[in-house]
């Protein structure tokens, strides 16, 4: 009797006695129970990625290039269904690889993709691809500018300058080989009269391989009247009654303009003890006015 007494009074405590606050344990308890199970249901996942090839700096690859490749990942569906797809990227080290052809292999043992805790890769398509490797030289190119248009009529570019005339270019070895001169953006001088000056012009490749180090350059472009040539007897210094025939190419209304007297040629010996003369013009025809030929009169 006192032991049935004593079962009751237990079963009483546990069944009966703060019911309300066991319903809510309860719940709580298997709210728990279905949250874990929910989270480690396994699941499996196909997702294209971007492809990520890492190279050594003295290395290039040249070809076409995989763009994506599709990865396989297994784990918990929660945390699978979390992942932000835009962050992923298939990375595989090739720092190590030596220029040529070379078949990469592309498997979960090669491929990092940047996962969380609970989610691996399983598989990645496809599981092989061709790549051609090559070493990577250095070397310095002219720049060429492209002038575009014509001058007023009447005028003529004497001259195209680029500052810096040569630039450091970077690419492929079968690139550079080839590569003979690096170009500027359009210039154009249609109509002008006077001196160009173009600044920070943009300077590119015709290869997009071929990585340029300062892309941009300055450019003058000089213009002036159209020129001609023009003949005269320059008197020799110290030698009276003695003259030269100068040919002289600069522009039309100044060398008109230029008086015989203006001209003065000064006799020296040359390396071999010839004797050659050096012409004098006038302060204003420097700049403009070439010296062609300076031979003595017969």
């Amino acid at each position: 009797m006192g032991r049935t007494f004593f079962v009751k009074q237990i079963l009483k405590k546990v069944f009966l006695e703060d019911w309300a606050l066991k319903l809510v344990a309860l719940a709580i308890t298997l709210a728990l129970w279905f949250g874990v199970t929910g989270l480690s249901t396994p699941t499996t996942r196909r997702i294209s990625v971007p492809l990520n090839l890492s190279i050594s700096s003295n290395a290039q690859i040249t070809g076409p290039i995989l763009a994506e490749v599709e990865i396989e990942i297994s784990g918990d569906k929660r945390r699978i269904e979390d992942i932000d797809r835009k962050q992923l990227t298939a990375s595989v080290d090739l720092t190590e690889v030596k220029p040529g052809e070379q078949a990469v292999t592309l498997s979960p043992d090669t491929v990092y993709v940047p996962l969380p805790q609970g989610v691996k890769l399983t598989a990645v398509t496809p599981s092989r691809i061709a790549i051609n490797l090559e070493s990577v030289e250095e070397k310095e190119l002219d720049v060429r500018a492209d002038i575009h248009g014509l001058p007023a009529a009447g005028y003529e570019i004497y001259s195209v300058s680029v500052l810096p005339p040569k630039i450091r270019v970077r690419g492929p070895a079968s690139v550079m080989r080839t590569l003979e001169f690096i170009q500027t953006a359009r210039i154009d001088v249609t109509g002008k009269k006077d001196d160009l000056t173009a600044r920070q012009i943009t300077v590119t490749s015709s290869d997009p391989k071929a990585a340029i180090f300062d892309t941009v350059v300055d450019v003058v472009v000089r213009i002036g009247e159209k020129r001609v040539e023009r003949n005269i007897s320059a008197q020799v210094a110290g030698s009276p009654g003695r003259s030269i025939a100068v040919t002289l190419f600069g522009p039309r209304s100044e060398l008109q303009k230029l008086r015989v007297e203006d001209v003065k040629a000064e006799p020296f010996l040359g390396d071999s003890g010839e004797e050659s003369y050096r012409v004098i013009l006038p302060a204003e025809l420097l700049r403009s006015t070439e010296i062609r030929r300076a031979r003595p009169l017969p």
